[in-house]
Formats: structure tokens, C-alpha cells, sequence
């Protein structure tokens, strides 16, 4: 049977996590005929990205329209402080236009119940429902304690499903919503796509590395990100006979990786050592970390290429999602995720680093023996959304 499915609640490709799960989850449900809208923040940016070749793009939202519902939600924005009633408006008519027009609305924002910000997407939710169309939140990553919110527990039992992208958030969720699996992030799925690479790579000795800006706004002490990726790289310039490629994930103007990279890259004198990596597509940049030795990275979807690659990788983390895919792919985070909220001296990085390194072959022979079967457990969620569709 074609269905056809609405992919919402995601945000543009300029960050390319977003558009790697977008993509991915094209992978997990392909079928000949299926039709798959994704209802765009900023539709020229996922076209110049290529999204449109997978899918139809349409804007999010329309013109706002001064109406009784616009009356209401001014009072509540202004009596009871609830701005997402007045955010969610412009989202509403393009919603209901959905209905009879899909079978199922995925929410793929996979990050969307780990920071602040959640009333918009419960809104969001019940505004599918009251169209009379079935939502699954997917590969989602939710701190166990936003789970306490009764708020939260009544959007996620909203939901005719949840797919959690790691155990941490299976555990927390499936006790509020029995309708809850487990299944790898969907970015796992998208194969990578050749790209022109610098002519260093070709010495298989280079190691990917990646700062966001996110990091560094979630750090307890001040500097101590930019510390701590300024001795891993003199450590790997001065010490090593390694390449350092400087890899973006995420190009947004407000959140651009890039403005932490040059940074690095401006202050070692090494250039002839040193990559700068500029923009690329996912499936790319997924190539070209996947042509790395080593990736040690910020961003998670950059990981996510680097593991479903082989590449042993250490993880700069700042939330559930990081703990929790490692505990899946290793057995616990210890020694693969250092938490950026944990870096207290200026070598934490990279002694780190250093005992991954030395543990290299160990780490890249896990990875290729499970990765095929890990990834293969995304065919679970294709199932849920089958039965879900059917019922």
C-alpha cells in the first residue's frame, strides 16, 4: 500500500542533522510510490540542499490571519504568558489543509523535547489530532526529566506513537506511552555521497574534528570548550604526524559551526597539516567524515556519520542523545562521550582523546561487526508506522 506521509517540526538543512534525519527517514519508509511532504521552515534552504528531490516542499506556514483565534491567543500570550499560542498560529491552516491529503504526520525534529520551547510542539500535536490525523514523534531523544511534566506526559500519550532514537529515552517514555519502541536515529540510513576530497585524505591519517557553538553555550565554565579543543589540536599538530580536518555540521548564521573552526584554524601556524572543510550537502559530509581515522565531534549528527561509518569517535556531549546512542553502541558512554559540562581542566579533551586512540582497532572492529545489524533495527519503526496506518 503508498502512503502518504507529512514530516513536520524539523528545522532547514543548514543544519544538516536536520536535513540527514529527513532524508534518512525517506530510507527507512521508501516505497515506490509513497508520497512524502515536509512542511519546510525555510523552503529555499532545503531546496539548495536537494530536499526537493526526495520529497515535496511546501512552507510551514502561511499569513497570519487576525481572527478570533488570533484574539485568543493575544489573551493568553498576554493574561497567562503562553507565547507558543500565539507562535503556533501561522502553523494551523497549513495543518489542516493536511487533512484527508496524508496518512500520517511524523514529528522529526529529534531534539524537540530536550530544550525549551516544548508547549510549541504540543501545540503543534494536537492541532494534527483535531485535523483527525495520526502523529508519531520520531527518533526522538527526551531528558528523563522533561518526562515529568504532566504537560509532557499528556502530549506524549497524544501521540499514536514514539519511536526513541536510545534506551535512555525508551526507558523514560515507554512508562507514559505503552505505544513506544526503540529504533537508531534515522540519520543512521542515509548513505553517504562522493564528493571531491583535499588530496589528504588520501594518507587514511586524518582525523575530523567538530565545535559548535552550542557546546561552548553549554559549558560550566567559561573558555573552558575553546581550551580544551586548542590543546587537542597543538596535541595532535605538535605530537602526532596526523591531518586535523576542520568539519562543519551545522551552517545556520545564528549557529554556524564555522565561526568556532576558523577560529582554530587561524591560531596554529600547521596549514599544510590542517583541512578547512567548507559547506556540503549530508550525504557529503557524511563521505567525507567517513574517510576520517578518527572524528572527535560536537554535533551529533556528525557522529552519527562517523559511527555508521566505522570511525572511532569521541563525542563532545551536552544532552541525552549523545549518552544515550553510546550506551547503545558500546555498552556505556564511559571513555566514548565526555560531556562539555564536565570540562574542568584544559586537557580533559584530549587525554581523552588519547586513550581512544590507543584503543583504535579494538573500537573500529566493534563498530564494523555491529553497525550492520544496528542499523538494521530502524526496520522497526518502518513496522510501527505500518501498523499504525492499517489501525
Amino acid at each position: 500500500m503508498n502512503m502518504r506521509y507529512t514530516l513536520f517540526g524539523n528545522g532547514s538543512s543548514g543544519n544538516h542533522g536536520c536535513e540527514a534525519i529527513t532524508r534518512g527517514t525517506v530510507e527507512i519508509l521508501v516505497r515506490e510510490n509513497n508520497h512524502y511532504l515536509v512542511l519546510s521552515q525555510q523552503l529555499e534552504q532545503d531546496r539548495s540542499y536537494g530536499i526537493g528531490e526526495i520529497a515535496e516542499l511546501l512552507s510551514a506556514k502561511t499569513e497570519l490571519r487576525r481572527d478570533a483565534r488570533f484574539l485568543l491567543a493575544y489573551a493568553r500570550m498576554k493574561l497567562q504568558k503562553d507565547y507558543a499560542a500565539m507562535d503556533v498560529l501561522p502553523y494551523l491552516d497549513r495543518i489542516r489543509e493536511q487533512k484527508g491529503k496524508t496518512d500520517l504526520a511524523l514529528a522529526v525534529g529529534g531534539d524537540n523535547y530536550c530544550y525549551d520551547g516544548t508547549d510549541f510542539y504540543r501545540y503543534l500535536n494536537k492541532a494534527y489530532h483535531d485535523a483527525g490525523i495520526p502523529t508519531v514523534l520520531w527518533g526522538c531523544s527526551i531528558e528523563p526529566t522533561v518526562v515529568d511534566d504532566p504537560r509532557i506526559r499528556e502530549d506524549l500519550r497524544r501521540y499514536d506513537a514514539v519511536v526513541a532514537r536510545e534506551s535512555i529515552t525508551y526507558e523514560a517514555v515507554r512508562e507514559v506511552q505503552p505505544n513506544t519502541i526503540m529504533a537508531p536515529d534515522p540519520a543512521f540510513r542515509m548513505p553517504a555521497a562522493a564528493c571531491k576530497l583535499d588530496a589528504r585524505f588520501a594518507s587514511g591519517n586524518v582525523i575530523g574534528v567538530n565545535i559548535s557553538p552550542m557546546i561552548v553555550s553549554n559549558e560550566k565554565k567559561q573558555g573552558m570548550t575553546r581550551a580544551n579543543y586548542e590543546e587537542l589540536l597543538r596535541f595532535l599538530l605538535e605530537e602526532t604526524d596526523c591531518t586535523v580536518a576542520l568539519i562543519p555540521h551545522v551552517v545556520w548564521p545564528q549557529n554556524d559551526d564555522r565561526a568556532e573552526l576558523r577560529r582554530l584554524y587561524e591560531l596554529f601556524p600547521q596549514k599544510d597539516r590542517m583541512i578547512l572543510v567548507e559547506d556540503h550537502t549530508a550525504p557529503e559530509l557524511k563521505y567525507l567524515i567517513g574517510h576520517c581515522r578518527f572524528f572527535i565531534g560536537a554535533r551529533t549528527h556528525a557522529t552519527i556519520a562517523a559511527y555508521s561509518s566505522c570511525v572511532p569517535t569521541l563525542v563532545v556531549g551536552y544532552s541525552v542523545k549523545a549518552r544515550g546512542i553510546a550506551r547503545d553502541l558500546f555498552g556505556s558512554e564511559e571513555g566514548y562521550v565526555i560531556p562539555v559540562q564536565g570540562l574542568a581542566y584544559g586537557e580533559d579533551l584530549r587525554k581523552a582523546f588519547q586513550t581512544l586512540f590507543a584503543r583504535e582497532d579494538k573500537i573500529r572492529g566493534h563498530l564494523q561487526t555491529m553497525m550492520p545489524s544496528y542499523i538494521a533495527q530502524t526496520d522497526a519503526a518502518r513496522e510501527m508506522v505500518g501498523r499504525i496506518v492499517k489501525e
